[in-house]
Parts: C-alpha cells; structure tokens; sequence
C-alpha cells in the first residue's frame, strides 16, 4: 500500500511538473496556434491548381496516411497517393510503396508513364531531411515547367517539433510533429534552379517552382542547419510569407503572363 502510495506520489509530482514547465507550457500554445491557423494545405494546393490554365490537372501526394485529412479535398482531374502504409494499415492508396520505390518504378516505366508529369506534387511523407531531400529530388524531374512541389511541415514551431525521433511523446511537442523537413527545404532555398517560400500556416506550407520568383532575400548562414539560428532568423530562412501575400505573387505572375 506503501508502494502503491508512492508510486501515485511521483505520478502527480512529474505531472505538475510537466504543467508547470515554461518549455511544456511555451510547447503547447505553439502548438495550439499552429492548428488554429488558416488556409489548410489543401486550400493552397486547391488555389494552386486553380491558377493553372489547363482543363486537366494532375496530381501527386507522397505521404497520404488518412485520405480524409488532404487528399480526398484535392480538386484535381486525375489524383494519386502514395504510402507504404505505415501509419495506416487499410492504407487505401493507389500505390503502396515508398516513395523511392515510386519514383525508380515510375522512372523505369513499370507504373505509370516515365514521360508523366505533375502540376502540384504534395510532399507530406517521412519527415526527415535526407528522404525529404530525396523527394523533391525526384519531384523536380516529374514536374511541369509551371507546376509546383509543395511541402508539408517546414516551420516547426519550437526545437522539440523539430527533433529527429517521432517515437518520444512526452515531450513539449506531445504528439506534434515537424521532423527535420525545414533542414531540406532550407537546403533548396539556396539553390538557384528554383524559387521558394514558406506560407506561414498549418506547420508551415513550403513552396518551390520553377518559373514564379517568390523573391530572394539575403538567406541567413547556418551551415550545420541549427534549429537556434532558425529560430532567430525564421523569415528569412525561409522566406515565411502571409498567403495573402502569396496569391498576391501567384495572381501577379499569371496576370503578367497573360498581356
């Protein structure tokens, strides 16, 4: 009984504790300002979609888990997911594979066509740099010209949103998790072959193409990617925007395009 009693006791002091910590109360209000802000990422794909000029749209989203969340809200023609099913075992995907094993798949022609090409891929997968890296790798050669790779997760709002293992919850994130997606979009920031921005909602919408210059301010040196230097230089790392702004460079581009 003795025991018992003191088990309960370090259960509610580490609890009150947890309550009372300025990281887990900081951690949690981020969070919760995070989910509470708007568009949704599906909103952005669907007014990228819509910019297009074309009767027929096409569609990819790496890292579908639950269609209901993204990927049945899509307005595209032609759609289709891929996941290996990790998350979500009826995973009812068209293709149920890693993503590197639909794209060597796609690339050798054994699914789809390899002349196939996206106007929106939707990078939502493993939220770890190097896959992450990988994935817009691939993306880029299965995009069009005016297309668009959008990623998913690349403003963690603190460090531990941003840590490597998803496996620990009791952490100020809870089950909250940007993983080291940021690391890969930061990456491309730097390279001259696209332009890019960070629409500042739902984690952090990443944005890169081809063809519309979403500005380049001066990028802030971290060159051992430390969540700390991000921190202090979240707008310019990566070029966080309002979606007002956004659409306004978007309905600019295609106005410009159009005389």
């Amino acid at each position: 009984m003795i025991n018992k009693y003191r088990d309960l006791k370090k259960t509610f002091d580490l609890g009150k504790r947890v309550l009372n910590d300025p990281f887990h109360i900081e951690g949690n209000s981020k969070s919760l300002e995070e989910i509470n802000k708007n568009p949704l990422r599906s909103d952005i794909i669907n007014f990228l979609l819509s910019t297009l000029n074309r009767t027929d749209t096409t569609y990819l989203e790496i890292g579908v888990r639950f269609p209901e969340e993204n990927f049945t809200k899509i307005q595209a023609n032609t759609k289709y997911g891929v996941d290996p099913g990790v998350e979500n075992k009826m995973n009812p995907v068209d293709f149920k594979l890693t993503s590197d094993d639909f794209f060597n798949q796609l690339r050798s022609g054994k699914i789809l066509n390899p002349q196939f090409k996206f106007d929106v891929i939707f990078i939502d997968g493993l939220h770890l740099a190097e896959q992450v890296d990988r994935d817009i790798i691939n993306s880029l050669q299965f995009i069009n010209e005016d297309g668009f790779i959008v990623l998913h997760d690349c403003n963690p709002p603190t460090e531990f949103h941003a840590i490597e293992s998803h496996a620990y919850k009791l952490s100020p994130a809870k089950g909250y998790w940007n993983g080291t997606t940021w690391k890969a979009f930061f990456k491309w920031r730097h390279n001259n072959s696209v332009f890019s921005c960070c629409i500042d909602t739902d984690w952090g919408i990443g944005i890169l193409s081809k063809k519309i210059n979403f500005g380049r301010p001066n990028i802030p040196q971290n060159p051992f990617y430390e969540y700390n230097i991000l921190n202090k230089n979240r707008v310019e790392s990566l070029n966080l925007i309002s979606y007002d702004s956004f659409k306004k460079v978007i309905e600019s581009h295609k106005v410009s395009n159009d005389i």
